[in-house]
């Protein structure tokens, strides 16, 4: 009988020691090849809806992936050293010593984006050609798959600071191209 529960008393010992390697707990995450971030510019030829109200389309070259967002920033102006001022969009511009507005705001599908200036009364954008003509934007398309540790990471990117969302997303501004 002792030697029974001695062999009982070892396999038990074994057993445990072997159950608890976790060595096969490893989960190895493989790289996410199927999105990239990516970036051009545009400068878009506006079209009238309405005087207070201009509309701009632009398809993309192929469909993006259900997982990817769009985020688009207008240049605002130039920093003393003539780095370009980018702001997320939507964005208000207020004239006339703040009584209107004017609202750059975005849309987009996974085939296209849209981008429309729309003004209150006190602002007819018929008269004021300078908030649509000449306006440069910069597209960004970035990667925002759920459910991976890189987008607990996203979730502290400001994406209203452009420089920290280039930062993160590893976008070369120097292959920054502006699409015609």
């Amino acid at each position: 009988m002792k030697k029974i529960l001695l062999f009982l008393f070892l396999g038990a010992v074994g057993f445990t020691a072997y159950s608890c390697d976790n060595s096969d707990d490893v989960v190895v995450q493989g790289q996410d090849n199927d999105t990239y971030s990516t970036a051009y510019d545009i400068i878009p030829k506006f079209n009238k809806q309405d005087s207070f109200t201009y509309h701009f389309d632009d398809a993309f070259k192929s469909a993006l992936l259900e997982s990817d967002v769009v985020l688009i920033y207008l240049q605002t102006g130039l920093t003393t050293n003539g780095a370009p001022i980018w702001k997320l969009l939507p964005y208000t511009e207020y004239p006339n010593n703040g009584a209107d507005k004017v609202e750059y705001s975005y849309d987009f599908s996974k085939f296209d984006i849209g981008i429309d200036v729309r003004s209150t009364n006190g602002v007819n954008l018929d008269n004021n050609p300078g908030y649509y003509t000449n306006k440069k934007f910069r597209v960004v398309i970035v990667p925002a798959k759920t459910g991976t540790s890189k987008n607990a990471a996203a979730a502290a990117v400001n994406y209203s600071d452009y420089n920290s969302v280039i930062k993160y997303y590893n976008i070369d501004e120097s292959k920054i191209a502006t699409k015609y």
